[in-house]
């Protein structure tokens, strides 16, 4: 494959909605491990992107017992993850024309365990060269280490290459930042719009869009 262009998509809030079930999944934890949560939906929500046990504790768990919540939450997500997971209007058009000129890979901070079956459930796994979840690196976004770590393994030539990181809130465009990247924000997630702009200079309605404004540059 001779492309020059290199694009990393987010998941949650880019290409898919999953807001139910994290959201469900949260009080599930809660309930089972008998925690009265006293925030309400948006609060988890303005989370989402964050990794499991940051969400926790910013949500009032003690640091010591984030992993147990997170372990109640794995239990009970991968049973229903792709039952209450849907495609973010568009995606597919947006998979499949990105994949037309760009090599294309997800940066998530899912972990692949569960980021895999969502991909394959929708029948989109076949256009990522790299998938890089949370258990792929030792700091997730907003570090740059996971799309430095997905563009080593696609060989990545500062001197040739053209990547571009889709997300659609400030731990996507944060990292952009520290990998050197180029970024587009999306408004079709969790992320305001005032926020983003803070972190990158393009800002687009979903990901189909994003995707035609880095194809006509």
């Amino acid at each position: 494959m001779n492309k020059e262009t290199i694009i990393l998509f987010d998941l949650d809030g880019t290409l898919i909605d999953s807001t139910d079930a994290i959201v469900s999944t949260f009080y599930h934890s809660f309930e089972t491990m008998e925690y009265d949560f006293n925030g309400s939906d948006e609060d988890i929500k303005a989370l989402i992107g964050y990794p499991l046990e940051i969400m926790y504790q910013e949500l009032g768990i003690e640091q010591e017992r984030a992993w147990d919540f997170v372990d109640a939450y794995k239990n009970r997500y991968r049973e229903i993850s792709t039952i209450k997971t849907t495609l973010l209007e568009n995606a597919i058009e947006a998979i499949e024309l990105a994949s037309s000129f760009a090599r294309v890979s997800v940066v998530t901070t899912k972990t692949r365990k569960y980021t895999m079956p969502l991909l394959e459930h929708f029948d989109i796994a076949k256009h990522f060269e790299i998938i890089t979840g949370r258990e792929c690196v030792e700091n997730p976004k907003p570090h740059p280490e996971p799309i430095l770590k997905t563009l080593e393994q696609m060989n990545y030539n500062p001197n040739f290459h053209n990547v571009w990181m889709i997300g659609d809130t400030k731990l996507d465009l944060i990292a952009a930042q520290g990998a050197n990247i180029n970024s587009v924000g999306v408004l079709c997630g969790y992320g305001k719009e005032l926020e983003l702009r803070e972190y990158t200079n393009f800002i687009e309605i979903n990901a189909l869009k994003a995707i035609k404004f880095i194809k006509n540059r």
